[in-house]
């Protein structure tokens, strides 16, 4: 049986003559997987070392009796209060140096001995008790990494954890104190035992020590997630393991986490993008939706799974707006036309208590189905045949963007101008290769530049020797790469380059020197793009030519007449850059000029709102247009597209999406 579609349940909410009832509604909705128990610590261990697991053989039993399967979730984002009790260190530290408390969740350290010993020994017995149940196919490791731990944990356990980490990266104190530059403010230690936690100081904190403290607390939560992988896959080797991703969240970082994991999944909730009600920014909008989707697909160069697809208004302490008539069936297929190739519906029935009581799934809190029920059990049936033909097809991207977490920390850090977001900056130049239906993939620094034609590398503000060289050699070998603004200026222990010129060792490739710069903190900054009168944001480098040809100029400031946007010929291949955040119009001239100078077509062409995406089969392709808009548009179809279903016309109505056949 194929795994396409999919709910979050919690049986525990319920009583169990409930069950029944759930089950046939699912069946008769035409689910195949059910994930649950990923927070249900206390129902599984009532008290210390007392495990009670009949409960979920029972559901489990019971849900394949109705032809379904199960994914189990490892419940370690919830401990329970007696093991708070018994052990109150376990509970995380925040930067003010305060104990949080119970009765949230991922109220808990991961560096903590004592937690992780309890932690074995529950995954221990739940991986015996389910290893050979053929209705368990896999296992999701805690839930959601990351989520609620924006400034946790900095206990001492952590501080001791941290220390063990700089002394493996560093080896000896007077590298840290020459890496960090604690020459300023008299910040040098003398060993390693006296580094704690960057806890909030008299006044700011040390940008290098901050970016290490980032990188460990990753590499702890990717050895957090691996300590409970290990014992499963030894233990259940035939089982699946994944983990719930959440996009451009950064805590971790996903491609170091997705390395532990069969596949990754993702929690997809569209409404945090698009907002409530009418979009007053659509496109944009829409690129931040689908470039979550695209980085998910990116981290480990293969289809995902959707662990939690939005099914209802989102709320803890206040609710969104409920989803207009067509628009969950679009965000479903949105999140297939990008990779996903099962989706699991967030949530069965909203909860009658807790924190989550107004988050709603598909069912609502009577337990009655309703318009969501039938609106996603049409797309359901409808649609299933498709996923079995889909599974595995990919994109055949032209277009890499490059998403580095360290270079999202180093601006977290230090954002230069306070508007200035590296995230919002990538999913910019997204957008814009997005409105021409170009599909772009995200890739690591460590992936194969040359698998693509052009390479987008935004912020490149870290840089290293091997980086450059590879970048270097991308160009000369025939590649089209883009930097930007704000490329080479610190090393990767976060100091100031100090022996060069911007944009570093990188100017031979592009042509330019950068001689100043400008933080726009107000307005805009005027620029000419031949006839085009244009707009750049945040900032302006102020750049000498040294052998480019000049594409763009700043029509403003003091530095009117000095390029915006440039072009050099390297080798084989072309090197620009872009000395300043674009505007639309700009973005939209700088996308045309690379699309064209490459030769590189998009799928079709839509208004705005109505994106095309193509997922490549072997001797088929299928093409997903999708109407984001509330209205209906019109779009020229071509005449060799054949329809997946219904009448091939370029008329989608409101929410609609259109699936069509492309003969190879």
């Amino acid at each position: 049986m194929g795994n396409y579609f999919g709910v979050d349940y919690y049986p525990e909410h319920w009583p169990a003559d409930r069950w029944k009832t759930d089950a046939a509604l699912m069946q008769e909705m035409g689910i195949d997987v059910v994930r649950m128990g990923e927070f249900s610590w206390h129902k599984m261990e009532p008290v210390p070392g007392e495990y009670h697991f009949e409960w979920l053989d029972d559901v489990i039993s019971l849900l394949a009796e109705y032809g379904m399967k199960t994914v189990l979730g490892t419940p370690t984002a919830a401990p329970p209060a007696w093991l708070i009790e018994k052990e109150p260190e376990i509970l995380p530290v925040d930067q003010y140096g305060i104990r949080r408390n119970f009765g949230g969740r991922h109220h808990d350290c991961q560096s903590n001995e004592i937690y992780r010993a309890y932690i074995k020994k529950l995954v221990t017995a739940m991986a015996e008790h389910f290893k050979d149940n053929p209705d368990v196919i896999g296992w999701q490791i805690d839930n959601e990494l990351g989520n609620s731990h924006e400034d946790l944990c900095m206990c001492d356990s952590c501080a001791r954890h941290y220390q063990e980490w700089l002394q493996r990266r560093y080896q000896n104190i007077d590298c840290l104190n020459h890496a960090w530059g604690n020459s300023f403010w008299s910040q040098e230690y003398d060993r390693f035992s006296q580094i704690c936690p960057p806890k909030i100081t008299v006044t700011g904190r040390n940008p290098s020590a901050m970016l290490d403290w980032r990188r460990f607390c990753s590499d702890l939560i990717v050895d957090f997630l691996e300590f409970q992988a290990e014992i499963i896959r030894k233990i259940c080797p035939h089982q699946f393991i994944t983990h719930n991703f959440m996009g451009f969240s950064d805590k971790v970082n996903y491609f170091d986490l997705a390395e532990k994991l069969d596949f990754v999944s993702h929690d997809q909730y569209p409404s945090q993008s698009f907002g409530d009600g009418v979009c007053k920014d659509l496109p944009r909008a829409l690129a931040t939706s689908s470039a979550g989707l695209e980085l998910m697909r990116g981290v480990k160069r293969k289809n995902f799974w959707i662990m939690e697809q939005q099914a209802g208004a989102p709320g803890w302490e206040c609710m969104g707006s409920a989803a207009e008539p067509g628009r969950l069936s679009m965000w479903t297929l949105h999140s297939i036309a990008h990779g996903a190739d099962t989706v699991v519906y967030f949530r069965w029935r909203v909860s009658p208590f807790g924190t989550e009581q107004y988050w709603h799934g598909i069912l609502p809190h009577s337990g009655i189905p309703g318009r969501t029920y039938r609106e996603l059990k049409d797309t359901i049936h409808k649609y299933k045949p498709l996923m079995k033909e889909i599974q595995g097809t990919g994109q055949n991207a032209e277009v890499g963007i490059i998403y580095s977490y360290d270079q999202e920390y180093a601006f977290k850090i230090q954002p230069q101008n306070p508007d200035l977001n590296y995230n919002h900056q990538l999913i910019r130049y997204y957008e814009g290769f997005q409105k021409r239906n170009i599909p772009v993939d995200f890739i690591g620094t460590n992936e194969k530049f040359e698998d693509y034609r052009l390479l987008i590398a935004p912020l490149q503000y870290l840089m290293n020797t091997e980086l450059e060289e590879k970048y270097r050699a991308y160009v000369k070998n025939g590649g089209t790469l883009v930097l930007t603004m704000r490329t080479g200026v610190k090393t990767e222990s976060n100091l100031c380059m100090t022996d060069k010129p911007l944009p570093g060792s990188l100017s031979d490739i592009l042509g330019i020197v950068v001689e100043e710069y400008d933080c726009i903190r107000e307005g805009c900054l005027s620029v000419k793009w031949g006839e085009l009168c244009l707009t750049g944001e945040k900032w302006c480098d102020v750049i000498r030519m040294e052998g480019a040809r000049k594409l763009a100029e700043a029509d403003s400031g003091f530095y009117r007449g000095n390029a915006v946007v440039t072009r050099n010929r390297y080798g084989k291949g072309l090197a620009y850059y872009v000395g300043t955040e674009p505007g639309d119009m700009l973005m939209e001239r700088l996308v045309q000029e690379l699309s064209e100078s490459n030769s590189i077509i998009g799928l079709l062409e839509t208004p705005a709102g109505v994106e095309a995406v193509r997922r490549c089969g072997e001797d088929k392709d299928y093409v997903f247009v999708l109407n984001h808009h509330r209205e209906t548009c019109t779009i020229e179809i071509p005449h060799d597209w054949k329809c997946y279903a219904g009448e091939k016309n370029g008329n989608l109505e409101g929410y609609e999406t259109r699936i069509y056949i492309v003969n190879k």
